[in-house]
């Protein structure tokens, strides 16, 4: 049986995006809008190359390493593994919606980082080199890193900022104007053929690793080596 390790996300109310004053942020950051979520569970991981290939038989990732995440997916893949891993658990597992993600994320927190106003790689897997390009001791790593190998946030989560873009099930908006209030995913208007993404990559500079930080996925056959993902269960019949 595939084992995928989750946390229990616990409900709750929080602030979603960022204030104008929070230093690189975007437009399609805002307006900032209060949600509130039911809990859920969510992975304590990036789904693994080795989570993959057990359920679907295979592993398209660059950076082959079982306990890397899987990345190079296309959506339709992605889609699968999760309806595959449903067939076996016998309960759903699905992609966050944004508002899920960001919660998850922040833990709590209201600054840019769920771990204060500032990222170095002592903390995630990101393009440190961007950020202080005078300092030969942010050398880049250039490629994915294990899961788990740093501090997780407070409610468990590790990975949440670099590593790999997650996905999240939401059509792409532009800003948040009349976006819905109860976690659940965006899919009323805004651009189908786009999804949303999350947290940033080995190759992202640090402002688009932050908590409120967004980014898009174009549906169409579409390989990207840090574009991965984590699942979502609404049950507790976890099988």
């Amino acid at each position: 049986m595939v084992a995928v390790e989750l946390v229990l996300i616990p409900g709750g109310s929080f602030i979603m995006g960022s204030p104008e004053d929070e230093p690189d942020r975007l437009e399609d950051e805002g307006p900032q809008h209060q949600v509130t979520l039911s809990s859920y569970w969510m992975g304590k991981y990036p789904v693994t190359q080795a989570e993959y290939e057990a359920v679907m038989g295979e592993n398209p990732s660059h950076f082959r390493a079982d306990y890397h995440p899987v990345e190079s997916l296309l959506w339709d893949e992605v889609m699968e593994f999760c309806r595959r891993l449903s067939t076996l658990k016998g309960t759903t597992y699905r992609l966050p919606s944004e508002a899920e993600w960001e919660y998850a994320c922040r833990s709590g927190t209201t600054t840019p980082f769920s771990f204060g106003d500032r990222i170095t790689q002592d903390l995630a897997n990101y393009n440190g080199n961007a950020s202080h390009p005078q300092r030969s001791i942010e050398v880049p790593r250039n490629q994915t890193t294990p899961v788990g190998q740093f501090e997780p946030n407070a409610f468990g989560l590790y990975d949440m900022h670099g590593n790999v873009w997650e996905r999240c099930l939401d059509h792409w908006h532009d800003n948040y104007q009349e976006a819905p209030t109860d976690g659940g995913a965006w899919m009323e208007q805004g651009d189908s053929q786009r999804r949303v993404l999350r947290g940033g990559a080995w190759y992202s500079r640090p402002q688009y690793c932050r908590s409120a930080s967004r980014n898009m996925l174009h549906l169409p056959r579409y390989r990207n080596n840090g574009f991965g993902f984590r699942v979502v269960c609404d049950s507790t019949n976890l099988g």
